[in-house]
């Protein structure tokens, strides 16, 4: 079994998220924020999300506000922000951290599993990585990396 399976966190209302309910599933993991100008791609990760979640693509976006400062808020504010401006009804989960000391582990995970650019550090919001259907990350995508970009590697991840 990957070790993505072994991963818990909170949802942004706090209740407890166990990774084992994306066993068979692909999912895009997402580092996002609210206040970036990197904001509107909530919009095609909605639309992929709407399009091919029947299909088992589970879309999670991890606010994080260590670039720029750009995801300030509280929960309620990011649950609000996400939903009112762009529709959002993916899985997001609470604040975190993805680079140092206090990184959430699943973060430490991907940049380890699939390192980028600047080597085992996220670079910027919306850096994207996507795992298959046996929990194995497939690649990483750079943060001015729009989502429907990807697309056909997403559904050869469906397919596969």
């Amino acid at each position: 079994m990957s070790q993505f399976y072994e991963f818990k966190i909170n949802n942004l209302q706090g209740k407890p998220l166990d990774f084992h309910q994306y066993e068979g599933k692909v999912v895009l993991a997402v580092n996002t924020a609210s206040q970036c100008g990197l904001t509107p791609q909530y919009e095609e990760l909605q639309a992929l999300h709407k399009k091919y979640a029947e299909q088992g693509l589970v879309i999670m976006g991890f606010p994080c506000n260590q670039f720029g400062g750009q995801e300030p808020g509280e929960e309620k504010e990011i649950e609000q922000g996400c939903l009112i401006n762009y529709g959002v009804d993916f899985t997001v989960t609470e604040k975190i951290d993805v680079n140092g000391e206090n990184s959430h582990p699943i973060f430490e995970y991907l940049r380890t599993e699939l390192p980028g650019v600047f080597g085992n550090k996220i670079k910027w919001n919306f850096t994207k990585f996507l795992i298959g259907k046996d929990g194995q990350p497939i690649k990483r995508f750079a943060p001015t990396t729009k989502p429907l970009s990807f697309e056909n590697q997403i559904q050869q991840a469906l397919q596969g």
